[in-house]
């Protein structure tokens, strides 16, 4: 292995950037330092998350430590204001992200609009093709995914929202360079020098650097067929076919669709042939949609922020980094109705002074989180999706539902669990649990399927579900949890509530099983219960933001 591309490797497992690469100082444009009135706290928690991110979002503090190049006392700082945000965990000697980090990337898609419009067009041609479809836009002299359809076969497309891919490794890159000017060129030609191995790029595979191939020509080759093919160019086996998006007002490609498939379904050059025509009418229909589109309601910005941090700062003292807390505030400012605000604006919506938020912003165009229009607004850019998104873009309910069930059972030292209902209707499956540190215990295996009316959990979805109930189900669904004493097993009581999505739709329920000789049943209601709802109330929270612009898978 060449010397550059052992360190870049190196990097790669350490959450590091290469050599070359930009780090939380060096702007986008590659300049070093940061403006004299970026905001140090700000720049230091965007360069962690990043690294956090980088190494798939769990890490030790040594590991940041080393990763970062800051002191472990800063780490600790650092760390515990992300904590108190709710944007990390700190899961014994790891520091792990959570879905709630994912409210930055959201109020970047949330602006961005396009995944909400489009999203639905995407996700019908994957089901008609039966092959994985992603929607991409351009960062820089890369693609970014802001949408994913995805098969779940054994074989598919493990791509996540939020991944950034070089551009000439990719379809669509080839055909957003199209509309690059030299400055655009010049900047690509200056990081696959410093970065020939592509190590930046921690989605794709490193690459040889005589790998490169001929990307200006197939840059041309795309200008002039509208389209783009690549075949097998991230690694052996993946082809694609992309098309892009274009602006209703101005022409430029607004982002690209791609079918995703590999060459035991699909040859490169059969792609044109089987999918392209079907891409293109999708594609015609995405922009019909774009034409039509209402103008977006504003939602409702944060409020409060200031005041929240300010708070936390009273409270934790030093180990609470006030001017991290408040920099990442201004990110959540933006969002659906609010793709770009000036300056006034943000301080607005967030509570802050001016002169708090602008120093903020100029930090966040340094570190290429937010872009100065010419009418003296700002606005988000895709790198926003750095801060945490990717690796949570593809969780699934039981992961998300851990550690909160965890916490349930240390606090109670009784069981918890999560279940759904299966397809029929007639039975409940286990997707998740936390046994209780006692000798008698109860302990239902990660897969189990039971009776759904003999359980807590099943008779509180049961009462959940759409049409005529029994009376006892629509008592339970007045009540909001249900409690069964003793009706799966002798000498076994569990009490159970609803978990539901961002439609208010009952999608799971979580349980707390003890023992008949240690609770009675008034005990179960007066003690457990009210945990019970808030450790729900906290799965719904992360569900919810998680599933704002990804699928949650239940299982």
């Amino acid at each position: 292995m060449p010397a550059q591309t052992a360190q870049d490797a190196g990097s790669r497992a350490e959450g590091r950037p290469p050599a070359g690469t930009a780090d939380a100082t060096t702007g986008t444009d590659g300049t070093d330092g940061p403006p004299a009135e970026a905001v140090g706290p700000l720049l230091r928690g965007v360069g962690l998350l990043r690294r956090l991110t980088a190494a798939g979002g769990t890490m030790s503090p040594s590991g940041l430590e080393r990763a970062t190049g800051l002191a472990r006392s800063t780490v600790d700082r650092i760390t515990a204001t992300l904590a108190r945000m709710g944007h990390v965990r700190l899961d014994g000697r790891e520091v792990v992200l959570t879905p709630r980090v994912m409210e930055l990337g959201n109020a970047y898609l949330a602006a961005l609009r396009l995944p909400a419009l489009l999203g639905a067009h995407a996700d019908a041609v994957a089901d008609e093709l039966d092959e994985s479809v992603s929607l991409a836009v351009a960062d820089l002299d890369g693609i970014r995914f802001v949408h994913q359809a995805t098969r779940r076969r054994a074989m598919s497309v493990s791509f996540r929202v939020g991944d950034l891919l070089p551009a000439e490794r990719t379809a669509p890159g080839a055909l957003f360079a199209t509309e690059w000017d030299r400055a655009d060129w010049r900047r690509w030609h200056a990081r696959r020098a410093q970065d020939p191995a592509d190590a930046a790029f921690p989605a794709v595979p490193p690459r040889s650097p005589s790998a490169a191939g001929d990307f200006t020509a197939r840059v041309e080759r795309a200008r002039r067929d509208g389209w783009a093919l690549d075949d097998q160019l991230i690694e052996p086996g993946l082809v694609a076919v992309s098309v892009p998006v274009r602006e209703p007002d101005t022409g430029r490609i607004a982002c690209v669709a791609s079918v995703v498939s590999h060459t035991s379904r699909h040859s490169a050059a059969g792609l044109r042939t089987a999918l392209l025509p079907r891409l293109r009418t999708a594609v015609a229909a995405m922009e019909a949609t774009l034409r039509t589109a209402p103008p977006p309601e504003p939602g409702a910005p944060p409020s409060e922020l200031a005041a929240w941090t300010g708070a936390s700062k009273l409270e934790l003292g030093r180990d609470f980094v006030e001017s991290l807390a408040r920099g990442l505030t201004v990110l959540t400012a933006f969002g659906e109705g609010r793709p770009a605000l000036p300056l006034a604006e943000v301080a607005r919506a967030t509570g802050l002074s001016r002169a708090t938020a602008r120093r903020a912003l100029i930090t966040h165009e340094h570190l290429g989180l937010v872009t100065a229009r010419p009418d003296h607004s700002f606005a988000l850019t895709p790198r926003v999706l750095d801060l945490g998104f990717p690796p949570l873009s593809r969780s699934t309910l039981p992961r998300l539902a851990a550690p909160h069930l965890r916490a349930l059972a240390d606090r109670l030292r009784e069981s918890t669990a999560l279940a759904v209902l299966t397809r029929g209707g007639t039975e409940i499956q286990y997707t998740a649990g936390a046994a209780a540190s006692r000798v008698l215990t109860v302990h239902i295996a990660v897969g189990t399927r039971l009776p759904a009316a003999a359980t807590s959990l099943g008779q509180v979805l049961l009462a959940d579900t759409a049409g005529p109930v029994s009376p006892e189900s629509e008592a339970a669904r007045t009540r909001g949890y249900v409690l069964v004493d003793e009706e799966l097993e002798s000498g076994l009581r569990s009490i159970a509530v609803p978990v539901r999505d961002r439609t208010g739709r009952a999608v799971a329920a979580v349980n707390v099983s003890t023992h008949a000789a240690r609770r009675t049943l008034e005990d179960c209601v007066r003690e457990l219960l009210p945990e019970l709802r808030a450790t729900a109330d906290r799965v719904q929270d992360d569900l919810r933001t998680a599933d704002r612009f990804t699928r949650v898978p239940l299982l």
